[in-house]
């Protein structure tokens, strides 16, 4: 199980079985699903897909994956995980379009990148983005991602890949 992570508005801690409507609420928002993995899923592949959390993941402690909380409410997703797509550590985040230009996307993925530097002892981390994600290539930019390669998909599109180093990242961060 993932440990208990926690920013200033955030709380992200281990699904819970009640969480399923919430999940599945989230990934069925296509503002939200049209960006992660192949796209908008069925309601049926959604719900199993909140199963393997538990089945798989979970089970086999197979990668963290968080539920997103914000004031005890679930607004959002995490995970950090390895994958050979860009032969390293991948974040993926994503949030309710209600909580969306409040911030807390930074800090989401300024919380994923610490954990995998910090708890991890990753030297990099790394994000795939659709090209047409302006929102998240901004977010990722403006905390220290930089765009290392592009791969062209099967539909067509294109995946950025964008790399955070933690050499890179301490070199450019302020002393306290």
């Amino acid at each position: 199980m993932p440990p208990t992570l926690c920013t200033p508005r955030l709380l992200l801690n281990p699904y819970t079985r009640d969480d399923e409507e919430g999940f599945v609420a989230l990934f069925q928002d296509v503002r939200v699903s049209r960006w992660m993995g192949d796209g908008p899923s069925s309601e049926a592949d959604d719900r199993a897909l909140f199963g393997r959390i538990f089945s798989k993941v979970y089970a086999r402690d197979l990668f963290d994956v968080w539920a997103v909380r914000r004031d005890g409410r679930l607004v959002g997703h995490a995970e950090i995980k390895r994958t050979d797509e860009v032969e390293g550590h991948e974040i993926v985040y994503a949030l309710s379009p209600a909580v969306w230009g409040s911030g807390l996307g930074t800090e989401l993925a300024e919380a994923l990148v610490a954990y995998g530097f910090e708890t991890l002892g990753l030297a990099e981390v790394h994000a795939t983005v659709a090209a047409e994600n302006e929102a998240s290539l901004r977010l990722l930019g403006r905390i220290g991602f930089a765009h290392v390669r592009d791969i062209g998909e099967d539909d067509g599109g294109l995946t950025r890949v964008l790399t955070a180093s933690r050499r890179s990242l301490s070199a450019t961060s302020s002393p306290l």
